[in-house]
């Protein structure tokens, strides 16, 4: 039966809805807090298939109407968290949740409402958004994205006129409102710019001339603290977002068709979650996977013929220009010794209960003055001297054109020369593989086109300590000759073309785990590229090591499957166990002569963060405090070293100042609130879904585990009582030679954070389970669903 005939056959038989949309109510179109006009759904439609764990698999006739369906279904499961996230993008959560209280970080670092919203009220009231759209492709997006986003908002709106919210988080909340495709919009820039501007939001909306100030003298920045501070600030371990993905190439696999096993590792709570589907316009497009909520397409997913995912890149998607200020005036900026005025963005925030406030940002040629990158990083504006932040993904709004190139891809191939075309990705490399056996790395990042000859040209005294650090650059912007150039294959000015980004081709396997390109084989190092995109021949994360350590050997053993990437997605095994474990048992009795019972639980450890594992509480609560306390140079007796990276540094010191307080204080932690020392990790590492405790295995970034688990520990709760973000949507992706991906998937948390879904925990105890879901691409599988419900929407 052909798709369409079979699709309207569904409709006609299937348990149909039929939306009929209707003009808004007149109060809320008058509570639309002077928001551009409505998106008109006129005429829209799609074609929803739920399967098993509420996955929807959404079919339309153009990119409009598949626009519709992934709004309205988006909206189905995660209206409350949308809603939270629109109203933060355009600048209202002061007025509706107070201008003090926390924001949950998902689409900016502000530590405040406030914050949060004098920064995007300005790029509201700036109109920055409006002018990316107005951009011709391929420097600004596609017709068919814009598409996609009306058709989003419109779907969106559709589904809250039908429906009656029961999530307890929105029911009946005045904030959950209508949007239009300039609101969707405006969440993907935020997404854009969270590596940048999103990072720099307390210091871009607090920053004062001096005049302003109390009158304290102004220091100037300490270089070496502040080359601690950005180094900190940029670190993968420190990050909240994170991945693993691996793709084999066809000589390590059993039919000689590449495999891919991609585990992003981001927030299980708020505006980051992954959200499951699959998109297809019949002789078009058709894609499956996960999307960042509030985004129009999948960003990490597989079709029939190619497979991909991202890792969190170490590329600094930021630099700062140090300004001369000009005498008498420090709303001015001396370039070649002539004055250029600031331009002042007066914002003012409507405030719940209180009124109005009122501040001022102040924008140069480079970007926004900044008071700061972060409270640990201070970037004082002086008399003298102030701090303008060049943030190139503020006018990059490709990120989901990239996307959308990826789901139509058919090759790895394919796959680099959308990301060439486009150039939209802002923080992630990308990891590929494809039916035809290749496998592909590259680090095609939107970043400031800073070369080493450049940053030692033109590099401030600060700068000489941040780059090398943390490849946050500071220039002097007192030199006209001192501005970031541009490539000729770059499609915006200021950033690096395509030809200057790391990539391997081809190789049986390339993996990522968040640090630099440089070990991305562990045989065919990746050198030649700037400091600003990594490091190369540094000492690696125990997560990385672990994780080459593991793939590489899968490759040397060869005949790989779908089935060996599940195993390893599930390992679960600790590297800094199999390195640290058996030193600290053995040099335990000499730090505790009278404690025995510690020296025999981690000596009997099992080096896994299984659920059942029993000594790895005790050896995660240890390793924290030994990490945290000594320095790394002192944790071990064999350094690092690049012709080893995989192997150094080994071999546990345990004579540093700190290994036997270390193990007493875990000890004593866990005995203060009841945990036996040799308690099964699964009974005190747990999530409390629908008043029922689900226990996870993994493990915390410093053991160095692929499944990672970063846990909000409350002894007094019983241990680690929430996930607050680790692995989350998890694909591992194969071909056999028919028409259908192999395809097992996982979303963690599941599709839905509202406790009255039935997809609220359904994957989440699957995931407890080591358990996957089988995907369904193709009709066939699709229609024989057990689940299957088939929803139609129309405008």
């Amino acid at each position: 039966m052909h798709l369409r005939t079979r699709l309207k056959h569904l409709a006609l038989t299937g348990a149909a809805l039929a939306v009929v949309t209707a003009s808004l109510p007149g109060a809320a179109a008058a509570d639309s807090g002077g928001r551009d006009h409505r998106p008109s759904d006129r005429g829209l439609s799609a074609v929803i298939r739920y399967t098993e764990y509420g996955v929807p698999h959404i079919v339309a006739k153009d990119y409009a109407d598949l626009g519709f369906g992934t709004g309205w279904a988006q909206a189905a499961d995660q209206v409350c968290t949308l809603a939270d996230g629109f109203l933060t993008v355009n600048g209202e959560r002061s007025r509706h949740f107070g201008p003090d209280a926390a924001t949950d970080g998902s689409l900016s670092s502000a530590a405040t409402n406030l914050s949060s919203d004098l920064y995007f009220r300005g790029v509201k009231d700036a109109g920055t958004v409006e002018e990316l759209l107005a951009t011709p492709a391929p420097a600004g997006p596609s017709r068919d994205l814009k598409e996609l986003m009306r058709g989003w908002a419109a779907g969106y709106n559709a589904w809250l006129r039908k429906n009656r919210i029961s999530d307890p988080a929105c029911a009946k909340a005045a904030w959950v409102r209508p949007v239009t495709a300039l609101d969707v919009a405006r969440r993907g820039f935020a997404v854009s710019v969270l590596g940048g501007q999103g990072r720099a939001v307390d210091g871009i909306t607090a920053a004062r001339p001096p005049a302003a100030s109390t009158g304290e003298p102004v220091r100037a920045p300490d270089p070496e603290r502040a080359a601690a501070a950005a180094r900190d600030l940029f670190a993968a371990g420190n990050a909240t977002m994170g991945s693993n993905a691996v793709a084999f190439s066809g000589a390590t696999t059993a039919n000689g068709r590449g495999l891919l096993l991609g585990n992003p590792h981001y927030p299980w709570q708020g505006g980051r979650r992954f959200w499951q589907s699959q998109q297809t316009i019949p002789g078009e497009l058709n894609v499956s996977g996960a999307s960042l909520l509030g985004t129009t397409v999948v960003n990490i997913g597989f079709n029939d013929k190619v497979a991909w995912s991202h890792t969190v890149a170490t590329g600094v998607p930021l630099n700062l220009h140090q300004l001369t200020l000009a005498p008498g005036d420090p709303t001015a900026y001396l370039v070649d010794g002539r004055p250029e005025r600031m331009t002042p963005r007066t914002v003012t925030v409507p405030v719940r209960d209180g009124a109005p406030v009122t501040r001022t940002q102040w924008w140069t040629r480079y970007g926004p003055v900044v008071g700061g990158l972060g409270a640990q990083l201070p970037l004082p504006w002086s008399p003298t001297t102030a701090y303008a932040l060049n943030d190139p993904n503020a006018v990059n709004l490709r990120g989901s054109d990239t996307a959308l190139g990826f789901g139509k891809a058919r090759s790895t191939q394919d796959i680099a020369d959308t990301l060439a075309r486009t150039q939209g990705l802002p923080w992630v490399n990308t990891i590929a593989a494809d039916s035809a056996g290749h496998s592909l790395f590259t680090q095609a990042q939107v970043l400031p086109r800073i070369t080493d000859e450049l940053d030692r040209r033109c590099s401030t005294p600060l700068g000489r300590a941040t780059y090398p650090s943390s490849g946050v650059a500071v220039l002097d912007g007192s030199r006209s000759d001192c501005a970031i150039g541009s490539d000729p294959d770059a499609v915006q000015a200021g950033v690096f073309g395509p030809a200057r980004m790391p990539v391997l081709r081809d190789t049986p396997y390339v993996a990522n785990s968040n640090d630099s390109a440089w070990l991305t084989h562990a045989d065919r190092p990746l050198t030649g590229y700037e400091r600003v995109f990594g490091t190369i021949a540094t000492p690696r994360s125990l997560r990385t090591r672990g994780g080459i350590e593991d793939v590489a050997a899968m490759a040397e053993r060869g005949r790989l499957t779908v089935a060996d990437l599940q195993r390893q997605q599930f390992a679960n095994r600790a590297p800094a166990g199999d390195l640290a474990a058996a030193d600290a048992a053995e040099a335990c009795a000499g730090a505790l002569p009278g404690d025995p019972e510690v020296c025999r639980v981690i000596g009997a450890w099992d080096r896994t963060v299984d659920t059942g594992s029993r000594g790895a509480l005790l050896f995660d609560r240890f390793w924290r405090k030994f990490t945290g306390t000594v320095r790394p140079a002192d944790q071990w007796k064999v350094p690092f070293s690049p012709n080893a990276p995989v192997r150094t540094p080994n071999t546990l010191n345990t004579s540093a100042p700190g290994f036997a307080k270390a193990l007493t204080d875990a000890a004593a932690e866990l005995r203060a609130a009841g945990i036996p020392l040799d308690a099964p990790l699964g009974a005190h590492q747990f999530v409390v879904r629908s008043g029922q405790r689900i226990p996870v295995s993994g493990g915390t970034e410093s053991l160095g585990i692929w499944n990672k688990t970063e846990s909000v520990w409350d002894a007094a709760g019983g241990g680690y009582v929430e996930v607050a973000h680790g692995t989350s949507h998890v694909q591992a992706v194969g071909w056999d030679g028919g028409r259908c991906p192999v395809a097992r998937t996982l979303l963690s948390y599941s599709q839905s954070s509202n406790p009255a879904s039935p997809h609220y925990s359904d994957q989440t105890r699957l995931y407890a389970g080591e358990r996957w879901v089988t995907s369904r691409f193709c009709e066939k599988d699709i229609l024989r669903s057990p689940a299957l419900r088939v929803v139609v929407v129309r405008g």
